[in-house]
């Protein structure tokens, strides 16, 4: 059975279950259906007059929002605590979280719109946000904004194309990833040029200095 099928029969099986439950188990970390997919295929059955819009949308938002909501506590309950007892073993220090909320309050608010668009992001991003403290209200405006914006656009694409909502998703999740990995490599060139930038100023200040 493929990917497309198991969604298919999941929907013929509980309906609206799916996403109210499915969606969630996708921002857990468990794609089981995989959130893309099923928000597209949702759009498809609207499409064909199988279920209704209004039930369809509003359930897909709720699932998703749920999702978040349930990684976004699970983060800020257990994940300080988790990082100061065992961080050292993964590598991760308190100081570094720290780090990363600094950098989140100057540009993470916006990328909290799209990152659902992301591939692997959305699946984690709740964790995150929890963990570096990002106030509940933050979350309400923008993470849901943008759980909203994702679910209107993967819905939409299967009930604009219809018959042709696997190739234009395939199409689509293709994109994501190419943009993602270009964002990716420009992050990382731009954060190497920086500490390259820092250490030159520094060792420019201790010649100085030595003068």
């Amino acid at each position: 059975m493929n990917l497309f099928e198991l969604v298919e029969r999941l929907f013929e099986q509980y309906g609206y279950l799916v996403l109210l439950i499915g969606l969630p188990l996708d921002f857990i970390a468990l794609p089981i259906p995989p959130g893309n997919t099923t928000l597209t295929y949702t759009g498809f059955l609207t499409y064909k007059g199988v279920i209704d819009m209004i039930p369809a949308m509003g359930s897909a938002f709720i699932g998703a929002a749920m999702g978040l909501t349930i990684t976004y506590i699970l983060g800020y309950r257990l994940g300080m605590p988790l990082i100061e007892r065992y961080g050292k073993w993964l590598f991760i220090k308190p100081s570094l979280v720290e780090k990363t909320q600094a950098y989140y309050s100057k540009y993470g608010n916006k990328l909290l719109i799209i990152c659902f668009f992301i591939p692997g992001v959305r699946q984690f991003i709740g964790y995150f946000i929890g963990m570096i403290r990002v106030p509940y209200r933050t979350v309400w405006m923008y993470g849901y904004t943008g759980v909203a914006v994702w679910v209107l656009a993967f819905f939409s694409v299967g009930f604009i194309f219809g018959e042709q909502w696997q190739y234009i998703l395939n199409v689509v999740e293709h994109y994501l990833k190419v943009i993602f990995l270009c964002l990716a490599g420009s992050f990382l060139v731009l954060l190497v040029w920086s500490r390259v930038k820092r250490e030159k100023a520094k060792k420019l200040t201790n010649v100085t200095r030595n003068e």
